[in-house]
């Protein structure tokens, strides 16, 4: 039964560093407007140290209290990190992201890039999403036990691993393919099978087999730089695209420009039972506490872990609520009013407030 949920939901606020301390709660403040109107209990907030401030108040950029607390809430919100720009040992070290979603085995990083109307996009309709496999591949610092799977036998000469497992793979295809059944019912596989024959190949290989189990969706592949290419004119012919973890990273952030810029572009990391809203850009310390940033991937991140919970706990009001705050987002840009990164002129402050105000006048 829906909607039957006898306490509030507890989320997580992990405020980053650079501009996090300024869109996370913005985000807040929007969710919070979202469930009021779509009739949900308000959430219980729980703010936990992370970053660089957890260095200096905890010793850790990610404090083991904080991943304890993780553990008992519903999700959580997690701000951007400068990892760059911390001391040693800590710049280091995995960093923040990196720790919890090795912690909690988020392996689906889901990335959507959709064009909002008036917001500057490249490829006019664009409406895909990225599906990452977010465990392993060629990011060292995800794909090991122990340790970043990065080392130097001399000073002169640096490795990586790059690990692909059918495990890892059956189950980031089989996300691809589940979320393509609610959306185009197509998806499109992205390797470099061509050179990198036994890694990608058996990532491509995998999927292919996944995807026969979903005759009623399309499938096709590419390679990595044929499908950048692909993006940049086309994108708007793409649905769902499977690909390893370090392929994703890069052509998300591809897609997030091409959609109008990297500041609108959201994401989830998640598991069958834990789930984290990031925004895929980074912490632009160059424009923090100057209340410029632009704060939708972060809503649009917060929009997607609602959703995620309403499947989680059959709870369609969070579905509502999910669906009212993209909404209130997209009415916003089309009126006219964004960040200067879009075209506009509305300061963080004055975009949440127009976000809020349009998510109660729905």
């Amino acid at each position: 039964m829906t909607g039957t949920r006898v306490h509030a939901y507890r989320l997580g606020v992990l405020l980053g560093d650079g501009i996090g301390p300024e869109i996370v709660p913005s985000a807040v403040a929007v969710v919070d407007a979202a469930l009021e109107r779509a009739g949900v209990e308000p959430v219980e907030w729980v703010e936990l140290p992370l970053g660089a401030d957890a260095i200096d108040s905890h010793g850790a950029h990610t404090p083991e209290s904080t991943l304890d607390a993780l553990a008992g809430l519903d999700a959580w919100l997690l701000g951007p990190h400068d990892s760059v720009a911390y001391p040693e040992p800590h710049r280091s070290q995995l960093n923040p992201s990196g720790t919890i979603r090795k912690h909690f085995g988020l392996f689906a990083n889901i990335r959507p890039a959709k064009a909002l109307p008036g917001g500057n996009a490249v490829v006019d309709n664009t409406d895909l999403i990225i599906v990452r496999e977010n465990t392993e591949g060629f990011y060292a610092d995800r794909n090991t036990h122990a340790g970043t799977g990065e080392f130097m036998p001399t000073p002169d000469v640096a490795i990586a691993h790059g690990i692909i497992t059918r495990a890892a793979t059956e189950r980031i295809a089989t996300t691809a393919f589940e979320l393509a059944r609610t959306r185009g019912k197509k998806v499109t596989i992205v390797h470099k099978a061509n050179v990198l024959k036994l890694t990608t190949g058996l990532f491509r290989s995998v999927c292919l087999e996944i995807a026969a189990r979903y005759p009623d969706v399309t499938v096709d592949d590419f390679h990595i730089d044929a499908m950048t290419m692909k993006l940049v004119r086309k994108a708007d012919e793409f649905d769902v695209i499977v690909t390893e973890n370090m392929f994703g990273d890069i052509l998300s952030d591809l897609a997030g420009e091409i959609a109008g810029s990297l500041g609108i572009a959201p994401s989830v990391n998640s598991s069958a039972t834990h789930a984290m809203a990031q925004a895929a850009h980074g912490s632009a310390p160059d424009i923090a506490d100057r209340n410029l940033a632009n704060p939708i991937a972060m809503h649009l991140s917060s929009a997607m872990l609602l959703d995620w919970l309403a499947t989680r706990n059959d709870d369609e009001r969070l579905r509502g609520a999910a669906k009212r705050l993209e909404q209130g987002v997209a009415a916003t840009v089309t009126a006219g009013t964004s960040t200067r990164d879009l075209g506009g002129s509305a300061s963080t402050t004055e975009f949440t407030e127009a976000v809020v105000a349009a998510i109660h006048a729905s």
